[in-house]
């Protein structure tokens, strides 16, 4: 008797190959380290954004996520970070950042879960998901204003620092 419907195991999605776009994350984790992702707004109304994928596999730790500034000090603070983590640094909530952006420290706050999103995190969870894992944490690294060295959470931060950072974080009204 045939069935009028497909068995299961005919029904069974065969392992699609990657993309060379994912391609690229697996070469750029394994050759640097970490894999970092742009992300830009083309009509302007949102900050620009930069996020690493990697990090959980290469030094144990989350990956990082950075708002509002050139695309070029986002990657270069992705990858100094990652630097000091290979050297010992451990990334937790509150966790005082050196040598980011000259002059001034930054501040890591670990993401909220609800913010772990695809919209955010498309390829670093991606990453995680081809590992085997979940990606279930994530750091932000918060940088102050140039002028007065105050943080969005800070009385008297500017304006235009707060509107370049999200607060993908718990805590991110103004003291």
């Amino acid at each position: 008797m045939k069935w009028p419907f497909a068995r299961r195991e005919d029904r069974v999605q065969k392992p699609r190959k990657d993309t060379r776009y994912e391609r690229e994350i697996l070469q750029n984790v394994e050759e640097h380290g970490c894999h970092i992702t742009l992300v830009f707004d083309p009509d302007g109304n949102d900050p620009s954004y930069a996020y690493s994928a990697g990090f959980p596999k290469t030094v144990g730790q989350p990956d990082l996520i950075v708002f509002g500034l050139p695309n070029e000090v986002m990657q270069f603070m992705i990858n100094e970070t990652l630097d000091q983590c290979r050297e010992g640094l451990q990334l937790k909530d509150w966790t005082r950042i050196e040598g980011l952006l000259e002059g001034h420290h930054c501040i890591a706050r670990a993401v909220t879960p609800h913010h772990i999103v695809r919209d955010y995190f498309n390829s670093a969870m991606w990453l995680r998901d081809r590992l085997g894992g979940e990606m279930n944490e994530a750091i932000q690294i918060v940088w102050p204003g140039s002028v007065n060295g105050l943080f969005p959470w800070d009385s008297g931060c500017a304006d235009e620092v707060r509107a370049c950072q999200p607060a993908l974080y718990e805590g991110g009204t103004v003291q």
